[in-house]
């Protein structure tokens, strides 16, 4: 799609000065072009030698890097948490060359603040102060979640553009802060469609299950593992109709939507985590993210 824009590099120098001529032959790129607090990205690496694998490291998490199908170029995603500083921060990248050879670099990249709305909510009061005997059932569900996150798939599963799962408008866009019942305060990780109930949701890429059951807050819940850290989460569905561990692929049908949960009415939310970060949704379709050199069986 041209997103990334980078000017071949010169051959490298001979003598004293090879390791840092191999460092400069690296080009680096990333997209979105303006960070904010909340954005996906994507970086692209690009070198007149050839690697045997690179690796990064990214707001303190690992950034991993694989082939694409189209220009065979490396690309890996990162992301940036709502609650981060705006600020300079530091991508490591560590190459090591067909040769054995070792090189590292890094780049600064400019995080700004994102500009996002405020809005008050009323749901009902159970979930804003839960009962003690739901204490329990909240903790598990919390460590369930902690679970899913953590186990990252190295294998990128998606193939081709990531699409919306659901024909609706949005009714609360990602970032917004939120005031339930003039008490508990929150941020939105996520957008909410507005769409009625018993809407059809679909899988916004290939990928496999890794939850699918009914949960305190967020009700009937599916999550989808992509590989690389990358995570799509669709919330208060009224049914689910795939099973944990089942590989789906893009645009395959997940549920309905639904109001079970902590809800105001029937919607969609999605929610989509990389590394265990929140980030905007709509960055996965506006931003370009190639297909892996090879895709896997849920992927095809």
């Amino acid at each position: 799609m041209g997103l990334f824009l980078l000017p071949w590099p010169a051959a490298a120098a001979q003598g004293p000065a090879l390791e840092s001529a191999r460092v400069a032959a690296i080009q680096v790129a990333w997209q979105p072009s303006r960070i904010v607090n909340g954005s996906l990205l994507v970086f692209q690496v690009r070198s007149a030698t050839e690697f045997k694998s690179l690796t990064g490291r990214w707001l303190g998490r690992d950034v991993l890097f694989y082939r694409s199908q189209s220009d065979r170029f490396w690309y890996g995603l990162g992301g940036v948490d709502v609650t981060t500083p705006a600020g300079t921060y530091t991508l490591h990248l560590e190459a090591v060359e067909s040769t054995g050879t070792i090189v590292q670099l890094q780049r600064l990249l400019r995080v700004d603040p994102g500009n996002y709305p405020r809005s008050t909510l009323r749901v009902a009061e159970q979930f804003v102060t839960p009962p003690p005997a739901a204490l329990e059932r909240i903790a598990a569900d919390k460590a369930f979640k902690q679970r899913v996150f953590s186990q990252i798939s190295l294998m990128p599963q998606w193939s081709g553009a990531f699409v919306v799962p659901v024909q609706a408008a949005i009714s609360t866009p990602f970032g917004a802060s939120r005031v339930f019942n003039g008490k508990l305060q929150s941020i939105h990780r996520g957008i909410d469609y507005r769409a009625p109930q018993g809407t059809e949701v679909s899988a916004a890429n290939s990928g496999h299950v890794v939850l699918a059951r009914e949960m305190y807050y967020e009700g009937n819940c599916v999550v989808i593992d992509h590989g690389q850290g990358l995570f799509t989460a669709y919330l208060h569905l009224s049914r689910i109709l795939v099973e944990e561990g089942q590989a789906v692929r893009r645009g395959q049908l997940l549920g309905l939507t639904g109001a079970t949960g902590r809800v105001t009415g029937p919607h969609l939310h999605l929610s989509v985590i990389w590394n265990g970060v929140a980030v905007d949704p709509a960055n996965l379709f506006q931003v370009e993210i190639p297909s892996p050199l090879v895709a896997t069986a849920a992927g095809k």
